[in-house]
């Protein structure tokens, strides 16, 4: 088992504003944006040269809220290993405390969530399938519909 890679992941009150700021501030391209029907952003990604920055709007019904609105910075880092399960059961074992067990997700990768014991949410994941942006909204607005995540 290895890191591969992390990636920073912001919670911001406006990622579209967010979003325009990082562009004209630091001339980052966006990558890619999963956008719900009512507009609200559920994942986009900046790339920061050969870096990758992660950034959605608030989802309180998942407990994920912005800086601006718990007055603390509400990060989630993304560990991208090769084996996503055994990752996320060796930081159990050394006391993390699991959020949601790792399951194949839309956007082609499997992955779960934990709290270490300071407090820091971490998700970790691996891939597990290419899939193009049209493909992933497709999916994405799928689930979102209510349907059951779809595999493929």
């Amino acid at each position: 088992m290895r890191i591969e890679e992390v990636f920073p992941y912001l919670c911001v009150t406006n990622a579209a504003a967010a979003i325009d700021f990082y562009q004209r501030a630091f001339d980052v391209t966006e990558t890619c944006r999963l956008t719900e029907p009512a507009g609200r952003i559920g994942h986009a990604e900046l790339a920061f040269g050969p870096m990758t920055l992660m950034l959605s709007d608030e989802f309180p019904e998942y407990g994920i809220h912005s800086a601006s609105s718990i007055g603390d910075t509400p990060v989630t880092i993304h560990l991208h290993v090769d084996d996503a399960d055994a990752m996320i059961m060796r930081a159990l074992q050394a006391g993390a405390t699991l959020e949601r067990a790792p399951e194949d997700h839309v956007y082609g990768e499997r992955s779960g969530s934990l709290l270490d014991p300071f407090g820091h949410r971490w998700l970790i994941g691996h891939y597990i399938e290419d899939v193009l942006n049209d493909e992933m909204q497709r999916r994405y607005t799928h689930f979102l519909e209510g349907d059951s995540e779809p595999s493929g």
